[in-house]
């Protein structure tokens, strides 16, 4: 499986799936080029059923530092942020199913932040910062991060980093729960994979159903909450492994998870 652009790399281990931003000589930012070839490597993740779950990193010591800002002085936003079919960084629009997990080995701002946002699951370097200084530039954080930032961290410091424009440092990310765990820039990516794996280790269809109500789980009203759960089990249970599931308990061995 390979992608187009030569500023984003993909590889595939199994079932999980590694997207690299390979620009690290401009920070990993997001040129249109970049974009697309973010785009094309989920489209990719998404319509293979061998890959179950994808991880995300940036090259170098520095996971994304959002559009590129050259980019969008020379008027190329729509080229960025309007890139098909999941806008930004191929992670911020609805549409995916399959988990991603973020490795941020290291500073996550603006977009990065954005893309960070849009991931299930946060792995960070100890040093990583994370931030939305798109009010300082005179613009704003307009791929999700307005308003998932303050939905998944404690509302008043949320609005404190959106309007300021100010960071904060990997331990305070992890005490807000912004990121699942924080550990050596060396071991983010292991840390991440093996979060991947773990994911892995269970039932694909059930996975996807789950995370699907999950993340539509903030400001949700019962009634939608019910309706989603509802259509999760129609699917759920006309798939193979919901028959695998109860059947390798009783046997007393391992599932053998088909994905159907």
């Amino acid at each position: 499986m390979a992608v187009t652009s030569e500023t984003v790399e993909l590889e595939v281990d199994g079932r999980v799936a590694l997207v690299t931003i390979a620009r690290p000589a401009a920070r990993n930012a997001i040129d249109p080029e970049t974009s697309r070839g973010l785009n094309e490597a989920f489209v990719a993740i998404e319509n293979d059923p061998e890959i179950w779950v994808s991880v995300i990193t940036g090259a170098g010591d520095v996971f994304c530092a959002g559009a590129d800002l050259k980019a969008l002085a020379a008027g190329r936003q729509l080229e960025i942020t309007g890139a098909e079919p999941w806008g930004f960084g191929g992670l911020v629009r609805p549409g995916r199913v399959k988990p991603v997990v973020a490795a941020v080995n290291g500073h996550a701002l603006a977009g990065g932040l954005e893309l960070v946002l849009a991931c299930d699951l946060v792995v960070a370097a100890e040093d990583a910062q994370f931030g939305l200084p798109e009010v300082s530039r005179g613009i704003i954080a307009g791929a999700g991060g307005v308003w998932r930032l303050a939905q998944q961290m404690p509302y008043r410091r949320a609005m404190e980093l959106i309007l300021t424009g100010d960071r904060i440092d990997a331990a305070e990310a992890l005490r807000f729960g912004l990121v699942n765990d924080v550990v050596a820039r060396a071991d983010v990516l292991p840390r991440a994979r093996d979060l991947a794996a773990r994911i892995c280790e269970n039932a694909p269809i059930a996975v996807r159903e789950s995370r699907k109500i999950a993340a539509a789980a903030p400001g949700l009203p019962d009634a939608d909450g019910w309706r989603l759960t509802d259509e999760a089990w129609e699917t759920v249970l006309a798939s193979e492994d919901a028959k695998e599931g109860p059947r390798a308990f009783a046997e007393r061995r391992s599932p053998r998870w088909s994905g159907r």
